[in-house]
């Protein structure tokens, strides 16, 4: 199977990275939030918005009769 490469160096840099934070999750977090603030760009946040369920209507089913 062919194999993209740079996709193979994103995927073994942040396996790099992961492993420095012994894969915690938290931790990578906060150093990638370190390093956000550090870079001196601008960034957005945007507010959580709700998800309205959709209401699905029930489907009629053709009634068989026997022949």
């Amino acid at each position: 199977m062919w194999e993209d490469p740079v996709v193979a160096e994103v995927r073994r840099v942040r396996e790099a990275h992961a492993a420095q934070f012994n894969n915690d999750l938290q931790a990578i977090y906060q150093d990638l939030k370190i390093e956000e603030q550090k870079s001196g760009r601008k960034f957005t946040t945007y507010p959580a918005r709700r998800v309205v369920p959709v209401k699905k209507t029930p489907v009629k089913t053709a009634q068989l009769t026997p022949a």
